[in-house]
């Protein structure tokens, strides 16, 4: 499967209001479950996992979080796009610090060894100035699609 099967403009919330990243977790897995991407033990793997390796990156143009469960809870690969009305505070990766955010990727894998390279592609996006302006700016779920179908 290629990275670009798994993003959906149905797969984009630009307007997700939650007060921390519990409920953000809650509302995308209340919807991803609605839709069929993930299972009832979806919300526990995900705030589980989050816990023991946390997935917040400053990157040099926005800070974002790839939050991302065992593949257990996953019923068919996905990338759901979530910006937040107000940022929450996250954990960054590697050492655990605080960090605030307005942009989650919650990354549904299948495949774990699809995972490191999906990781590295959001990474490398994030890095380049150009796109993170294009990103910034989109303000509609389909100029979001486009521009990481375009990219990715």
């Amino acid at each position: 499967m290629s990275y670009k099967e798994m993003f959906s403009p149905n797969l984009i919330d630009l307007e997700i209001n939650g007060k921390d990243e519990t409920s953000v977790f809650e509302l995308v897995s209340h919807k991803l479950n609605e839709l069929g991407y993930v299972n009832e033990g979806y919300l526990q793997g995900i705030t589980n996992r989050e816990q023991d390796f946390p997935t917040g990156l400053i990157t040099q143009h926005l800070n974002i979080a790839l939050p991302h469960a065992d593949p257990e809870f996953v019923e068919k690969p996905f990338v759901f796009i979530a910006r937040l009305t107000e940022p929450v505070i996250v954990k960054q990766m590697g050492d655990s610090q605080k960090l605030e955010t307005q942009n989650l990727f919650f990354l549904g894998i299948k495949n774990p060894s699809e995972q490191v390279g999906l990781l590295q592609t959001f990474m490398n996006l994030f890095m380049d100035k150009s796109f993170v302006e294009k990103f910034k700016n989109a303000k509609e779920s389909q100029e979001i699609y486009q521009l990481f179908a375009e990219n990715i």
